[in-house]
């Protein structure tokens, strides 16, 4: 069979004659008033109408022909222009629809009828329309939701926004195509001009081929920039980029054919971009794959304190790394300092990429941070990344829900602004409660917590948690009763937390005072397993 003409029809004010009033007849009528075209439904007056559909009968947007199909339909329901035949037909259900599919072949219209790939001369395809961008994906009738999901897919693919893009490229090709006219009629005027105090080079010849080559010229330098721009590239065009190609190419088009560099373009459109990246709890490998493309392509990267040398060691070494400067008593104005230089990044036009440990909206400022940039007119790109408060308790065998034992999880603040002291809460059984940025203060906290008011029990299960996903990873199993015991005892590791609740116990129990557990167990393993795997293959092809 061959494959079907794909084409893209201009349905403005078109008859669109639908048979049936049932969702399809609904949908089918959205696409044609979406086309500009003018549907007609056909179904009898006791017919069970879409309720969509009877709102826009309703709006006077859907004409409601109140009885069965008949064979005159098609010649008499259409345009004037057309005498009076209809631009297309769509069969949406049952009964009559083979004769109605040979009635419009043979009248050379248009037709599609429902689950029937044999009586239609078209389908309708799965789209996707952003301005003058239009997607199209048919499966020739073989699976109209695999078609769907194939237009998703390749959507997901593009810049969002993209039709903007496109709308610009038309406007630079629509000003090219006006400029070189402009240039032509310029020219044909002054040449009917009197030739008095002319010079030589003023009757050169100026052949017709000259001017087609121009204009190919021209036309092959904006080709080169649609085929081979990356996408996003192409996405961020704006109005000013326009009028900065059209210059570029005015100047340069006198000496060179080739057209402008994108190197020339970035020249003239210098403005930063400010990514607020998680880096997650510790361990490269939990990288996100969006924030380990931010930082390889960041030029200035400004990280937390607490973000790991293993993460830092994947900047590459052209990258400058500033590393906050945040200790007791100087926090905000090492925020300060930090938002001042990624502002002064941003206006150098440098990709700036504020690195934060764990994720940026869990205790990490990001907010804050993004309305700092908001306000300068730079809107940040936010990325996630997998918080300590969830990943870390993972890594130590805690599950922060477990049925019968535990069906909520509060994650609190060990530290207020300021260093003060956060209202902690009150105890509940059945929840777990992680505390971030809490060892420093640890036994105020614990204080807190099983003193008059919260009445939490000393013996309520806890682990304190430090370094969690990284080789040095460690875990102190105890209770409330001896945990500030212990870390007085066994010494502070950060970055750290505390896990607090009776789901502490559902993998470990402890029967001493404390246990300690040291290193990352089995998550350091797959990557020697998958070593070892493709040693073994090697050895096995030789």
């Amino acid at each position: 069979m061959a494959p079907a003409l794909l084409t893209a029809l201009d349905a403005t004010n078109h008859v669109h004659l639908i048979i049936g009033s049932n969702p399809l007849a609904a949908a089918r009528c959205t696409r044609s008033l979406e086309v500009g075209a003018e549907p007609k439904v056909v179904a009898p007056s006791d017919a069970d109408v879409h309720y969509g559909l009877m709102k826009r009968i309703e709006d006077g947007e859907v004409e409601w022909i109140k009885r069965a199909f008949r064979d005159e339909d098609l010649r008499e329901l259409g345009r004037d222009q057309v005498d009076r035949v209809v631009d297309a037909v769509f069969v949406t259900v049952g009964g009559k629809s083979t004769h109605i599919s040979t009635l419009c072949r043979r009248l050379r219209i248009p037709v599609n009828v429902v689950d029937a790939p044999n009586l239609c001369t078209f389908t309708i395809l799965s789209t996707h329309s952003d301005g003058p961008l239009q997607i199209g994906i048919t499966t020739s009738g073989k699976g109209c939701k695999l078609a769907a999901r194939i237009r998703r897919e390749i959507v997901s693919n593009l810049p969002s926004n993209f039709g903007a893009a496109v709308e610009r490229l038309g406007t630079v090709r629509r000003r090219i195509w006006e400029e070189d006219n402009a240039a032509e009629l310029s020219a044909d005027l002054e040449a009917e001009e009197d030739e008095t105090g002319q010079n030589s080079a003023f009757n050169r010849l100026v052949a017709p081929e000259d001017r087609d080559a121009a204009r190919t010229r021209r036309m092959r330098w904006l080709n080169q920039i649609c085929e081979y721009w990356p996408l996003r590239r192409l996405a961020a065009v704006n109005d000013d980029d326009v009028d900065a190609i059209l210059r570029i190419y005015s100047a340069s088009s006198a000496a060179t054919s080739s057209g402008p560099s994108r190197t020339a373009l970035d020249q003239r459109r210098q403005r930063g971009r400010i990514v607020l990246a998680g880096s997650g709890p510790g361990n490269p490998d939990l990288l996100t794959t969006a924030t380990h493309k931010a930082i390889l392509s960041a030029d200035l990267i400004l990280a937390d304190k607490l973000v790991p040398a293993p993460v830092l060691e994947l900047v590459p070494r052209r990258t400058t790394v500033y590393i906050a400067r945040k200790f007791p008593g100087n926090a905000d104005r090492a925020q300060e300092e930090l938002l001042e230089m990624g502002l002064e990044g941003l206006r150098a036009g440098q990709n700036v990429v504020r690195l934060k440990q764990g994720d940026p909206y869990i205790y990490g400022r990001g907010a804050e941070e993004y309305d700092f940039f908001r306000d300068y007119g730079y809107i940040p790109v936010v990325l996630p990344g997998i918080t300590s408060a969830l990943s870390a308790p993972l890594f130590a065998a805690i599950p922060p829900t477990h049925r019968s034992v535990a069906d909520q999880v509060l994650i609190c603040t060990g530290t207020g602004r300021k260093g003060a002291a956060p209202d902690s809460p009150e105890y509940v059984s059945t929840r777990t409660v992680i505390f971030l940025m809490a060892l420093h203060r640890l036994s105020a906290l614990v204080d807190s917590l099983v003193g008059e008011g919260k009445a939490w029990p000393k013996e309520t299960p806890c682990a304190v948690i430090e370094r969690a996903s990284c080789p040095d990873q460690r875990v102190i199993r105890s209770t409330l009763e001896y945990i500030c015991s212990a870390i007085e005892e066994e010494g502070s590791r950060p970055p750290g937390l505390l896990v607090v609740g009776k789901s502490c116990e559902v993998l470990c129990k402890g029967e001493q005072k404390w246990n300690v557990e040291e290193g990352l167990k089995g998550f350091e393993n797959l990557e020697e397993e998958r070593d070892l795997r493709m040693l073994k293959e090697v050895e096995a092809a030789h």
